[in-house]
C-alpha cells in the first residue's frame, strides 16, 4: 500500500489523502483548504500535476465526516471527470446533502462579488464549483453502516467507526494485502452531551491521527459555566452576544447547553437566534439520527423532551429576516455562521454590532491561521469588514471547552483505549490536521509517552507500507 498526503499536512484543513491499494486508487477525505491564502490557491491547482493521476484514476472516496474541510472538494473532482463511488456514514450522507450545495453557493456568491468590485485576476471571476455541480455529485453518495468491514473492491476493505466529532464522524480502517492503515479522522469529545465517545479502532501498519490540540489540554471546568458567565454579564449591560458557529455539530451543542443552563436558571431567559438556514436543517438531521446519540442524549428524547430547544429560540427565515436582527437594541444570543468567520451572514452582525463595548463576541471552536476569525481572536483595534476598517470594542471571547476536537491528553486516552483492545500498536504514527508547530510537538509527545515510531509527513510526500 502506498499513500500520499494531499492536504491536512502542515496545517490543519485540506484533509486529503491519495492510497493506492489492491490495484486501486481511493482517496480518503476529500476536503477544501481554508484560511492562508498559500493554502487556498491551492484548491485551484490541476489535481494530475500535483498527484500524477488523472482524476478519472480516482476509484472511489471514502469520507470519514462532514465537515467543509473534510469533504467539499468532491464535487470540484466531479466537475473535472470523478464519477466513482463516494462512501461515507448515513449521517454524513445526508449532511453533506447540505453543506456541499451551500459551499458551491458561497463559491458562486464570491465569484459574482468579485466581478462586480473588479477585484479579481481572472476574467470572469469563477466559483470553484456551483450549486449545481455540487447538487449533482451527490448522486455519487453511497451511504455505509457503522462497524461493518465492507468490501469496497475485492480484497479491499474499510470499517467506520464512530469518532464523536459530529453526527456521523468515523475513523476509517483500510486493509489490504494483509495491510492497515487507520484514519482518526477528527476524534471527538469524551464525556460531552449529544453523541457517544470515540470508539477504540485497529491500528495496524500506520495511523495518521489528527493533532488539532495536540500541544495542549482544554479547560477542566465544564464549559456550561464560562458560557453563563459571558451571557449574563453582557446581557447586563444590555449587549448582544454574537456566537460564530459551525451550521454542524457546534451549533446543536451549543443549543443543548443553552437548554440546560436556562432550565436550571442559570442564565437570563433572553432571546437565542439561530441566523442560519443551514443550521435550523442541519439541527432537523440531528434530531432523527437518534441511533448515534449517547445515553444522556437518548433519555432525554425518550422522555418526550427536546435536546435542542431551548425556550425563547427562533430561527430566522431569510435575508430580509437576518437584517432585522441588527436594528434590534436588546439582549439577545445570534448564533450564525460561519465558524472561522471566513463568510456569511455573521459577518454582518459583526459589521454592525463590534464596536459597541455592550456586546460579545465568543468563539466557541479553532480558528484556523489566516481567517479572520484567527485575527479577531487575537484582539486588535480594528477588523476588516466589508472593505471598510471597523474598530473593535466588543469583547471578544473565547470557550475552548466547547470544542468539537479532542486535546492531547483525549488524543492521548484514544490511542491507548485502541492499542489496548485490538492489543497493537502502529508501526508508524503520521500526524495530520493541525499547525506545524503542534504537529511536532504532538509527534514527541506520542513518542515519549506511548513509544511509539513517529512522523510528521509533509505535503505532497508519499509513503509504502
Amino acid at each position: 500500500m502506498k499513500i500520499k498526503f494531499l492536504g491536512a499536512s502542515g496545517t490543519v484543513t485540506g484533509s486529503k489523502y491519495l492510497v493506492h491499494a489492491g490495484g486501486k486508487h481511493i482517496l480518503v477525505d476529500c476536503g477544501v483548504f481554508q484560511g492562508e491564502k498559500e493554502w487556498k490557491d491551492r484548491n485551484w491547482h490541476n489535481f494530475s500535476e500535483y498527484t500524477g493521476h488523472a482524476v478519472k484514476e480516482i476509484d472511489a472516496i471514502l469520507l470519514t465526516h462532514a465537515h467543509i474541510d473534510h469533504a467539499a472538494f468532491v464535487p470540484r473532482l466531479y466537475l473535472q471527470g470523478f464519477s466513482g463511488p463516494v462512501y461515507a456514514t448515513k449521517p454524513t450522507v445526508e449532511l453533506c446533502g447540505l453543506l456541499l450545495p451551500d459551499y458551491g453557493k458561497i463559491q458562486e456568491e464570491d465569484a459574482s462579488y468579485r466581478e462586480r468590485k473588479r477585484i479579481s485576476s481572472h476574467h470572469p471571476p469563477l466559483p470553484l464549483y456551483s450549486v449545481d455541480d455540487a447538487s449533482r455529485s451527490l448522486k455519487l453518495f453511497s451511504s455505509v453502516s457503522f462497524g461493518v468491514r465492507h468490501e469496497i473492491f475485492p480484497g479491499v476493505f474499510a470499517t467506520w467507526r464512530r469518532m464523536g466529532h459530529i453526527l456521523g464522524a468515523a475513523s476509517i480502517t483500510l486493509e489490504s494485502e494483509n495491510k492497515m492503515i487507520t484514519f482518526s479522522g477528527d476524534v471527538g469529545r469524551y464525556n460531552v452531551p449529544i453523541l457517544v465517545d470515540p470508539e477504540p479502532a485497529p491500528l495496524g501498519d500506520l495511523l495518521l491521527i489528527e493533532s488539532t490540540y495536540g500541544d495542549r489540554t482544554h479547560p477542566t471546568e465544564g464549559p456550561e459555566a464560562e458560557l453563563a458567565r459571558y451571557i449574563n454579564k453582557t446581557a447586563a449591560r444590555g449587549g448582544v452576544v454574537i456566537i460564530p458557529s459551525f451550521a454542524v455539530g457546534r451549533t446543536q451543542l451549543i443549543l443543548f447547553y443553552l437548554r440546560e443552563l436556562k432550565e436550571r436558571g442559570k442564565i437570563t431567559d433572553i432571546p437565542i437566534i439561530v441566523d442560519s438556514p443551514m443550521a435550523r436543517d442541519a439541527t432537523q438531521i440531528y434530531r432523527i439520527n437518534r441511533e448515534c446519540y449517547d445515553e444522556q442524549s437518548a433519555k432525554l428524547f425518550a422522555n418526550g423532551r427536546e435536546p435542542f430547544i431551548p425556550s425563547k429560540l427562533r430561527f430566522t427565515r431569510d435575508v430580509e429576516e437576518s437584517k432585522l436582527l441588527n436594528r434590534i437594541h436588546e439582549p439577545m444570543i445570534i448564533i450564525s455562521a460561519s465558524g472561522m468567520l471566513t463568510g456569511g451572514r455573521v459577518l454582518h452582525h459583526l459589521y454592525h454590532r463590534i464596536s459597541s463595548p455592550l456586546n460579545t463576541v465568543l468563539f466557541i471552536g479553532h480558528q484556523a491561521k489566516g481567517t479572520k476569525g484567527a485575527w479577531i481572536q487575537a484582539r486588535p483595534q480594528t477588523a476588516r469588514l466589508f472593505k471598510e476598517e471597523v474598530p473593535i470594542r466588543a469583547e471578544i471571547a473565547s470557550i475552548e471547552g466547547l470544542s468539537a476536537h479532542a486535546d492531547r491528553d483525549e488524543l492521548l486516552r484514544w490511542c491507548r483505549e485502541s492499542a489496548e483492545k485490538f492489543k497493537n500498536k502502529p508501526a508508524l504514527t503520521a500526524f495530520v490536521h493541525g499547525e506545524d508547530d503542534v504537529l511536532q510537538a504532538f509527534s514527541r509527545t506520542v513518542n515519549k509517552s506511548l513509544g511509539w515510531h513517529t512522523k510528521v509527513p509533509h505535503y505532497l510526500e508519499e509513503i509504502e507500507i
